[in-house]
């Protein structure tokens, strides 16, 4: 399970969850006061503030709502969220698969469970756990389900996160989902970023704020601590520290039959960090690979995927392979590795995963999926490709228990194609389980691969959603989106949303693969980091010229979207490149460079960006930051800025100040602030049909139709 600041991507169809509650202050200290006229639109809750976002609101509401379509295509995407004909997503606990669903029906959600028996039949019968709404009423709260981490090998007991409305930071609860209780005097914590794992039925390793000097400057735990069933918190002992520069530190028991281990990790920056062994004697043993490796531990085997060339025993191995060799013989200090994925020009490995006894690797290939099932074997491990995967589209598979079974789950989906799972096992055909109903008519569209040449000469890959037979006339609405950051490779994906508020109209959707993602390894989001960082904007604007030069659009009618680091990408779109584009939607975006350390968890991302506060650092990171290089007397295309209130990971903040600045400059923009949610939409369905309705009306105003 990845913590909460390595979650930082929002793609176009992400619709996440919200927040309800106050961040607490970073421990970061804010820079000199300045004279921007602008800052006290920082103070997140201030009545002050609050009252501008209302009226902003109101006046985006007015004009945005008041259009013909917005009521058709907001109870249409509200139609397609609480569709009951989605698939169920599910993970296995014990003999039970758990599900957490929304619908019109249960708008905060429920947890629920059924058998794998069940799950097959068109429509399961299920048995709710925790009902969210009902637990809203009874607490008078507004709490949105977190996930939850059980006690195994029981799987009775579990630790269950709770966000008042979706934040990050969430409360932890015992609970019991035999009885369907919260369990009487079990484990508790307040609301925090915590970290938290089983160790047996009676201890517990917790990292949260313990009180002054436990947090990070990014606000996550620094300290973890082993705590024993029915002593107070102040009592827990602590096992590991990180620094209190560090992004995060904690501690995890690996409960896997016949392996148990304790390990630590210390996260120096977002992409680096270092895993230890806990001995029962207290001593921490480092597993000696580089701080950007990632590494994993199954079983008797280690893995290790290194982000830079490293040279062991003579030999260098390329950033974005994979190696395998066997744990205890690794920490006795022999280094005999086995290469089982080793990047091309146009591979890279997206993801990987046990069953019991083998392994799957993702891989991709020019941004197309393709899957491996690797079996260990002495010497070389035996390699076969894995059947259902489209050519053009996503496939991952995943596992059902890697304790005890090679059953894995496999999705497979794509831009026309909604998406089907089924469920696999070595040696014979995936059997099919679920299909999702098409939500939008994919008659007449096709999906086709291109490539642009960015400034430096790079090829940058971009895939094209449009009717077949495309006029090239310049005339087509077109919406690019993107991301290119942390590594996140965006990948081809089905959204009735979009085919729904923009394909069936006969708009075009372009995704680009830029770099600062990952969808050519690490060396592909390396080329765009910090002083690289206008890397990934020149690709994105060569993307942009390579459709007005095709005729696939003209910038009259090409847009872009975008969010959180998206956000920002778009950002840089409006002042930088603002002749290519009719549209822009700036969604939860990162705007002020100069201030982003210092607002909630950005410190968590100098990896990726920099520091401003060094004078060195500022000098490149200023050149692509949108708030201070927005100017008078440009001509900025029509932009709507989209943020909630409660997002306690990216400050709404960014967006509010930027938008008061260009209003105040006369600019065509326009904001919406959700006022619950966290990064993301919205804490229901509806709250995210009504966002995501905003969004579209505003781009098919501005772009999808003739303007005199």
């Amino acid at each position: 399970m990845k913590p909460a600041y390595a979650l930082f991507a929002l793609g176009l169809a992400l619709l996440g969850q919200a927040a309800t509650k106050e961040e607490k202050p970073m421990p970061r200290s804010a820079p000199a006061a300045t004279s921007d006229p602008y800052l006290w639109l920082e103070d997140i809750h201030g009545a002050k503030a609050m009252a501008w976002v209302h009226a902003r609101n109101e006046e985006t509401e007015k004009a945005l709502q008041g259009t013909p379509d917005y009521r058709k295509l907001q109870a249409g995407i509200l139609k397609i969220l609480d569709s009951k004909a989605r698939i169920p997503s599910v993970t296995l606990h014990g003999k039970w698969l758990y599900n957490y669903w929304q619908d019109a029906k249960h708008p905060r959600g429920i947890w629920r469970r059924t058998t794998l028996a069940e799950y097959r039949k068109p429509h399961p019968a299920w048995e709710t756990v925790l009902d969210l709404d009902a637990l809203d009423k009874a607490e008078h709260a507004t709490w949105i389900f977190h996930g939850a981490q059980f006690l195994k090998p029981e799987c009775r007991l579990c630790l269950v996160s709770l966000s008042p409305g979706g934040s990050d930071a969430s409360v932890v609860r015992e609970f019991d989902v035999d009885t369907r209780t919260f369990v009487k005097d079990g484990f508790q914590l307040p609301q925090a970023k915590s970290e938290v794992s089983w160790v047996n039925r009676d201890e517990i390793f917790v990292g949260t704020d313990f009180g002054p000097g436990s947090l990070t400057t990014s606000g996550y735990p620094r300290i973890a601590k082993l705590w024993k069933r029915g002593t107070p918190l102040s009592a827990a002992k602590e096992v590991f520290a990180g620094e209190a520069s560090d992004v995060a530190a904690s501690v995890y028991h690996d409960a896997t039959p016949g392996f148990e281990r304790d390990f630590a990790v210390r996260s120096p920056t977002f992409f680096t960090s270092q895993t230890f062994l806990l001995g029962k004697d207290g001593q921490a043993r480092k597993i000696e690979v580089p701080d950007d490796a990632e590494t994993s531990v199954h079983r008797e085997w280690l893995l290790v995927k290194p982000r830079t060339d490293w040279t062991v025993a003579g030999r260098t191995y390329p950033a974005g392979c994979l190696l395998a060799t066997p744990f205890d013989a690794f920490m006795a200090g022999k280094r005999d590795l086995t290469v089982l994925f080793e990047p091309t020009t146009h591979t890279a490995l997206e993801t990987y995963g046990w069953t019991r006894h083998h392994l799957i690797l993702n891989v991709l290939d020019d941004v197309k999926s393709r899957l491996y099932l690797l079996t260990p074997h002495a010497g070389a491990w035996k390699r076969e490709p894995m059947e259902g995967v489209p050519e053009i589209g996503t496939a991952s598979a995943w596992a059902l228990d890697p304790d005890h079974s090679d059953d894995y789950f496999l999705d497979v989906a794509g831009f026309l194609t909604p998406d089907t799972l089924y469920l696999g096992r070595p040696g014979r055909a995936p059997e099919e389980l679920k299909a999702s109903p098409a939500f939008f008519d994919p008659k007449g569209l096709e999906v086709s691969q291109h490539f642009a040449t960015s400034e430096d000469g790079t090829r940058i890959p971009y895939f094209q959603v449009s009717r077949k037979g495309l006029k090239l006339d310049g005339s087509n609405p077109t919406l690019l989106n993107g991301y290119g950051g942390f590594e996140v490779s965006m990948l081809p994906s089905y959204s009735g949303v979009r085919g729904l508020a923009w394909l069936e109209k006969g708009g075009v959707f372009v995704l680009a693969n830029i770099r600062g993602g990952g969808e050519y390894g690490p060396k592909w989001h390396e080329a765009a980091i910090k002083q690289n960082r206008p890397k990934a904007y020149q690709d994105f604007a060569a993307v942009a010229e390579d459709l007005i030069a095709r005729k696939v659009t003209s910038p009259a009618r090409l847009a872009c979207i975008g969010g959180s680091n998206g956000g920002l990408l778009v950002g840089n779109m409006l002042t930088q490149y603002p002749q290519l584009f009719g549209a822009i939607v700036c969604q939860v975006p990162l705007l002020d460079m100069k201030r982003y350390t210092h607002l909630l968890a950005g410190a968590s991302w100098m990896g990726e960006y920099g520091d401003p506060d060094k004078p060195d650092q500022w000098a490149y990171i200023k050149t692509f930051s949108p708030y201070q290089n927005v100017k008078t007397g440009v001509k900025y295309p029509p932009t709507f800025f989209m943020t909630t209130t409660r997002d306690d990971r990216v400050d709404p903040g960014h967006a509010r100040t930027m938008m008061a600045k260009m209003m105040a400059m006369g600019d065509d923009v326009r904001f919406f602030e959700n006022t619950e949610g966290g990064h993301g939409a919205g804490a229901d369905n509806r709250q995210s049909a009504h966002f995501w309705a905003l969004a579209y009306t505003f781009l098919w105003n501005e772009i999808g139709q003739e303007h005199p």
